[in-house]
């Protein structure tokens, strides 16, 4: 023979790592009626899911809390009183607005423990003043509240609550405890039951003020913006618009606590300074008439004017001394606990007027507190010990006045002693007239100013008004924001497209199955020669002198690599054709390899060396009783057992012959060298198709008599883990010039190299078209 002139190297074509995009592209591509009835699908569940959702709408309402610090609105002397001393705090009263106290008062006075369904068609729906009856609860048991209640209207004097009659507009007493239906309309529709839910006024309460919100519309704005989410907006109106009311009547309530302590100082002081008063208007009278004066001389009104003026700043100390001692005995008298501070009439010193507009405004944010939480609070705690300090403060700054109004108080007397001595001067009977006179200017100067300010305090008390105003009332959006429906089409749309993406990825991460170029390429290194489409066609030979199909183009391509497989140029090829399991496609692959190499006038034999299962014979349709097994056997020649194949000339076939006891002992018998011997001097070809290599040791027992091999791993048959066996066998060196070739694809894009792009094949009759892929 001549020097081997053909070489064959090893390769492989190996995909770019990192994501396919086009092979997922035209993989999902195919399933697109899929994902068109899984979108249409979900969509309609979607607006199942919308409908049956009871809308929940949200209510607004925004509130402005005014600065008393700012405004024309209050009069200086409401000021000094300190009636409205304090400045409120946008985070208090959000506070106080989200508070259970003043929630609890709402829902007392619209009860919202007690909530209205009626059946629909979309299930039931909550009303609010469309309900006709109104359950009033007495007194509950713990039935009432585990589950709503089953009424229907009777009649205009009858109910029915869970399949139990009862009279409506009276007390009844019911399993669930006494209880009161209450007509609202004349009309009832008996057919339409409506569902009525009782709820803990507690639980209630909690829950309503779970979906308030109250936030301020600025970082610098007093403006307090009330959101709240519910399924019929005319109760979240309703809710809204009384939680402002009753916000309100509880911040003129507090105002009119301090307005009345004011009040009620200066009517004491006008009682005992009225009284005063009159006494010396009597010793005035009585004086004058039994001394029988009539007018005091110039010099005497001169001196007069004088000790009046003196007198009357010394009254001014004595009052603001009595304010000092009323606020003295407040601080100690009080201690720790709480109430409401003195008047602070006649009183003009800032650092105390601080300390008592701290100390109101400490007291009222303590009371605020407890309206939201309990007196074990650490931020109780904290203002309990502010307030501590401030009377403390106090105490001491009251002391340095009064010492400082004691001295001034010396100060007056060791002048009026002055202007006495001057007044000694003057007859005595003028002298005891001024006595008397002064007394009386003074208590009628001091009655005068007390007067003054009652009538101030008594006008700050009439028209008290709340430190808030409201800007707009509840009102309530005209789309619901729950459930959204673009949001929920969309997502629906969304879930529609991922079902079957998730489908078919779960099913290709469950799959065990060689469904990729890539996955045969990534464990082994054996090369693959080639790629063969799934069958469409019947039969088992698809191979004919005027056949163009995908397959079969396929299959002269095979044929055409076969001179780069053999050892000499001019010497036969045996071919071994073996996979790791049955139904990969070897017997129809080697079949049509032959016939494809007949084709063109190479002789070829093909051997059914799958003696315990043997199929070529029925694909051939010849009779199984000589073959293989006889010849092995010694009972027959080779002349015995070639058969040709029926409808060519260069093709034959040599069956397996009857069914051997013992298949494998047969093999390893010299005959089968001596058969593959004699047939490579009669043939150019010798396809041998064995059983697979992963079941029984018959693959491995011919593989050293021939000269390349071909392993069939087929699309979704092969599993993945067979793939290492592969890598073993050519590592170990099984199997001479291994090669793996692709059966049955399905033409995606899966098994197409990344890196290239396919080129169209067009043959066969004008007008028709066919593809073969690259």
């Amino acid at each position: 023979m001549s020097a081997n002139t053909y070489t064959y190297t090893q390769h492989q074509l190996v995909e770019s790592d990192g994501l396919n995009i086009r092979a997922l592209l035209s993989k999902y591509s195919k399933l697109w009626p899929w994902f068109i009835l899984s979108t249409v699908l979900m969509l309609a569940i979607g607006h199942i899911y919308i409908s049956n959702k009871q809308p929940i709408y949200k209510i607004q309402a925004s509130l402005l809390v005014q600065d008393q610090q700012k405004g024309s609105e209050q009069s200086s002397s409401l000021k000094e009183l300190g009636v409205f001393a304090h400045k409120q705090v946008v985070e208090n009263e959000i506070e106080i607005l989200r508070s259970f106290t003043l929630m609890n008062r709402v829902a007392d006075k619209l009860h919202l423990d007690v909530r209205y369904f009626q059946n629909t068609t979309f299930g039931k729906r909550e009303i609010y003043t469309d309900s006709p009856i109104e359950l009033i609860v007495e007194s509950g048991k713990p039935e009432l509240y585990k589950k709503p209640l089953e009424v229907s209207m009777l009649s205009n004097k009858a109910v029915k609550i869970n399949e139990q009659v009862y009279p409506v507009n009276h007390a009844i007493e019911t399993p669930y405890g006494r209880l009161k239906i209450v007509t609202k309309k004349q009309t009832f529709d008996s057919e339409n039951p409506y569902s009525i839910q009782v709820t803990k006024r507690a639980t209630s309460v909690k829950n309503y003020l779970t979906n308030l919100h109250a936030i301020p519309t600025g970082k610098g704005s007093t403006v307090i913006l009330l959101s709240l989410e519910d399924a019929v907006p005319a109760k979240g109106e309703a809710i809204l618009n009384q939680l402002i009311r009753e916000y309100n009547e509880a911040a003129i309530m507090d105002k009119n606590k301090v307005a009345a302590s004011t009040l009620k100082f200066i009517e004491d002081r006008l009682n005992i300074v009225s009284g005063e008063l009159a006494s010396a208007e009597r010793n005035v009278e009585q004086y004058k008439s039994h001394q029988g004066i009539t007018d005091l001389s110039v010099q005497a009104q001169t001196f007069l004017q004088t000790v009046q003026q003196n007198d009357a700043l010394m009254n001014q100390v004595q009052i603001q001394l009595a304010t000092l001692n009323d606020l003295q005995k407040y601080i100690e008298g009080k201690g720790d606990t709480r109430g409401n501070t003195p008047a602070v009439v006649g009183l003009s010193d800032p650092v105390l007027l601080s300390l008592i507009n701290n100390l109101t405004q400490l007291e009222q944010q303590r009371d605020h507190l407890l309206h939201t939480t309990s007196e074990l609070n650490p931020l109780l705690e904290t203002v309990d010990s502010q307030i501590k300090i401030t009377k403390n403060n106090m105490a001491s700054t009251i002391l340095t006045m009064k010492n400082m109004l004691l001295s001034t108080q010396r100060q007056y007397v060791e002048k009026n002693g002055s202007v006495e001595g001057a007044i000694r001067t003057i007859p005595q009977k003028e002298r005891v007239l001024m006595d008397i006179t002064r007394q009386q200017a003074i208590k009628n100067s001091l009655y005068t100013y007390l007067l003054q300010k009652r009538e101030e305090t008594a006008v700050a008390f009439a028209s008290t008004m709340a430190d808030t105003r409201t800007i707009d009332t509840a009102l309530s959006e005209d789309e619901p924001v729950r459930p959204n429906k673009s949001i929920i089409y969309a997502l629906f749309s969304l879930l529609g497209l991922v079902i079957p993406i998730a489908v078919v990825a779960s099913n290709d991460a469950l799959n065990n199955r060689v469904t990729r170029r890539i996955d045969v390429e990534e464990v082994t290194q054996v090369p693959i020669l080639g790629e063969l489409v799934k069958k469409r066609q019947k039969g088992s030979l698809v191979i004919t002198p005027k056949g163009q199909s995908v397959i079969a183009e396929q299959i002269r391509t095979l044929r055409a690599c076969l001179p780069s497989l053999r050892n000499e140029a001019t010497e036969s090829q045996a071919l071994l054709f073996t996979s790791s399991i049955s139904g990969e496609g070897k017997s129809f692959v080697s079949i049509n390899l032959g016939m494809s190499l007949a084709y063109v006038n190479k002789p070829t034999v093909i051997l059914d060396m799958d003696l315990r299962a043997p199929k070529l014979h029925k694909v051939f349709c010849l009779n199984n009783s000589i073959g293989i097994s006889d010849y092995l056997q010694g009972e027959a020649t080779l002349d015995d057992v070639l058969t040709p194949v029926p409808g060519s000339t260069n093709y034959y076939v040599i069956t397996s012959g009857n069914i051997p006891i013992n298949p494998s002992e047969l093999l390893s018998s010299p005959r089968l060298t001596q058969l593959i011997t004699e047939l490579r001097d009669r043939f150019d070809y010798i396809i041998i198709d064995t059983p697979p290599v992963g079941l029984v040791s018959d693959a491995r027992i011919i593989a050293p008599l021939v000269d390349t091999t071909f392993f069939m791993v087929r699309h979704n048959v092969t599993p993945k883990n067979h793939l290492r066996m592969i890598d073993k066998l050519h590592m170990d060196n099984r199997f001479p010039r291994l090669n793996i070739i692709l059966n049955a694809v399905d033409g995606s894009d899966a098994y197409q190299y990344s890196n290239t792009q396919n080129e169209d094949y067009v043959y066969g009759k004008p007008g028709r078209k066919k593809w073969i892929l690259s």
